[in-house]
């Protein structure tokens, strides 16, 4: 989703700074391309930082068609194109050549009202008849309305809004993460190095000859991920990347271990529905129906197995092509697009050594805009000018990682995971006892499906037993636990009596304290950013986190379809009564379990706000002593 503006930094003294110095020569300049004339404006660096000196209230605005070659999506036999709103500072008509931050969305149009699927189904995974409506509440934005031409285009940068294929202006059809959407924004980023043709509305060729060839792509939620997928394309001028909340596979946001796992908030969602959703342009319905039902039939909501159909929106495939730098931010407690995602990112581009940053905050599925907006603003600031500026301005000698550790609280490290990270091995024991040591004996243990209660309601009396659930709990922590990275989790269990296949694993820290609540708070104080034009000030209320004082946090939860215990591709039957050792991943995490706080497992099978849900009666027997959970720990008491 589009960031909406939400925060400002005062930035009142750069701002003063008199527009004539944009016709100075260069302290420091950079840009691509051909060597300006000597006449020419040129961006004003000092402190090895652009300065804000061109006039926002003054910059051309122009939208361009441009065609996405070999691509034509909606079938009808010509070629794709998606609509182009740039802002440029007007110096650009001077001879003034400068890079683009673009973001890419299929939101600027709004979005339709969708059903979502439904989620309580039969033994064979059938749904049940009943329906629940999915209205537009994705969040939406007007081009323009963000902080990027406030800030940055004073400071010599143009501003380019993409609209997604099938969306608004655009020709071809939505895919939900395929590669015809990639090409799209591709497509914008070859039209602006001279590769792609471009169109005015009555048709007229344009050329963007104002411009360097650089670009650095930008957003949150489905704008971020299509600059993952831009980026796997290894497509020549996108020098960096700032995926915000972005999804790296498909795959892991609407499913899960082989099994349907829907993303938080939107239960019952799939790919269908976010491309019916998406779907804006005039006669959409009509020419793009028959390619959205293939997309219901291909994504198979029963087996839930990984396919060709997600093999084809899976951007890891494609990470040797990234030639981009990578500044990678994502909310710790974000339930929509998992944190599995920008974990299983991350760990492809460091091996593969891409120039990278990574920004995890305690917030949910927001903009980091909306958080130490003075501190975003610099780093980003920087990130942009060293990238897309070829300034050396000590950016990339920072700290590689920034971790808000608590609300309000943040470190910096030298990478991520946080250094010293280290498997370690806790085992389970019957009686709910969670720790070093193995446990002795081959006692069993076991618990019954329900769909009625959710994970906190199953979690929040621990470690009181429950007939719906397991729960097993270390001892209260005689210091300070830091687990970072991907927690995991290894099971002997059986499965028999019922026809959910699901196995659920909660990492919940058990301890009274203040916690993130997920909500914005306004601060009261009003701060600017950038310059300001009719309607849009460049200046808004600072927030923070909101808080709660509550005993408990779920921490990470993962999910396994049993059917897939092997491979998330190939599903096997179970013999009922029969055990199995089942294996898989937590979400990724960074969080401190306090001193005195007890760290806890919890298993069950529905997980009512994730999974779909069967009829109720499974019975799950669970073998403890052959049974461990793995947390990447840089302190680990003993217990």
């Amino acid at each position: 989703m589009r960031p909406r503006k939400v925060l400002a930094v005062p930035l009142s003294v750069l701002l003063a700074l008199p527009l004539a110095l944009a016709w100075g020569p260069p302290a420091t300049a950079a840009g691509a391309g051909a060597p300006a004339a000597v006449d020419a404006p040129q961006p004003l660096v000092t402190g090895g930082a652009t300065q804000p000196v061109f006039s926002r209230a003054e910059a051309i605005k122009q939208t361009v068609y441009v065609e996405v070659a070999g691509t034509d999506s909606d079938g009808d036999g010509a070629p794709d194109r998606v609509a182009v709103d740039v802002l440029r500072p007007k110096e650009t008509d001077q001879g003034l050549k400068v890079p683009v931050i673009m973001e890419s969305s299929p939101y600027y149009a709004g979005g339709n009202d969708v059903a979502n699927h439904v989620v309580d189904v039969d033994a064979d995974g059938n749904p049940l008849p009943t329906l629940r409506a999915r209205g537009a509440d994705k969040l939406l934005a007007e081009p323009f309305d963000g902080y990027y031409d406030n800030y940055f285009l004073p400071r010599g940068y143009a501003i380019a809004l993409v609209e997604n294929l099938g969306s608004g202006r655009a020709t071809g059809c939505p895919t939900t993460g395929d590669r015809n959407e990639t090409a799209g924004p591709k497509a914008a980023i070859d039209w602006l190095n001279g590769r792609a043709r471009g169109f005015t509305a009555d048709g007229e060729p344009v050329a963007a000859s104002w411009a360097t060839g650089k670009v650095g792509m930008i957003g949150v939620s489905y704008n971020g991920t299509l600059a993952n997928a831009v980026a796997s394309t290894g497509v020549e001028g996108l020098e960096t990347i700032v995926p915000i909340a972005a999804i790296s596979s498909w795959y892991d946001y609407y499913r899960s271990g082989g099994g349907v796992v829907a993303p938080g908030g939107f239960q019952g969602e799939d790919a269908d529905v976010l491309a019916k959703y998406v779907l804006t342009r005039a006669d959409g319905q009509r020419v793009c129906g028959p390619l959205v039902e293939r997309i219901t039939a291909e994504q198979d909501r029963v087996s839930g197995d990984y396919s060709r159909f997600w093999d084809a929106r899976n951007y890891l495939r494609d990470v040797d092509k990234v030639r981009a730098s990578v500044f990678l931010v994502h909310g710790l407690n974000d339930w929509n697009v998992k944190t599995g995602q920008f974990a299983q990112w991350w760990r492809a581009l460091a091996r593969r050594d891409v120039p990278r940053r990574i920004w995890l905050h305690q917030g949910t599925h927001m903009n980091p805009f909306s958080l130490r907006t003075a501190e975003w603003l610099r780093q980003l600031h920087g990130w942009f000018d060293h990238w897309l500026y070829g300034l050396d301005n000590g950016v990339m000698r920072e700290p590689q990682a920034d971790v808000e550790t608590a609300p309000g609280s943040w470190q910096r490290y030298r990478s991520w995971p946080v250094p010293g990270t280290t498997p370690v091995r806790l085992h389970l024991g019957t009686g709910g006892r969670l720790g070093l040591a193995p446990a002795a004996g081959r006692g069993r243990e076991a618990f019954t499906d329900q769909k009625s209660r959710t994970a906190e309601q199953l979690a929040e009396s621990a470690p009181a037993p429950d007939p719906n659930r397991l729960a097993y709990l270390t001892s209260p922590l005689p210091a300070d636990v830091r687990v970072s990275g991907t927690p995991s989790v290894e099971v002997t269990a059986s499965l028999s009596g019922g026809p959910s296949p699901y196995l659920t694993a909660l990492l919940v820290d058990y301890g009274t304290d203040v916690r993130p609540t997920g909500t914005l708070v306004p601060t009261g104080e009003t701060l600017c950013y950038g310059q300001g034009v009719p309607g849009d000030t460049g200046c808004t209320t600072l927030r923070t986190l909101g808080t709660a004082t509550t005993p408990y946090m779920i921490v990470s939860r993962g999910w396994l379809d049993t059917r897939n215990r092997h491979r998330p591709d190939v599903t096997e039957p179970l013999k009922p009564g029969r055990e199995y050792a089942f294996r898989w991943d937590l979400q990724a995490t960074d969080h401190v379990f306090k001193k005195g706080h007890r760290l806890g497992l919890v298993i069950l099978s529905t997980d009512r706000d994730f999974t779909l849900r069967y009829p109720e009666g499974t019975r799950i027997t669970l073998a403890p002593s052959r049974s461990a959970f793995t947390l990447p720990a840089s302190i680990l008491p003993l217990l």
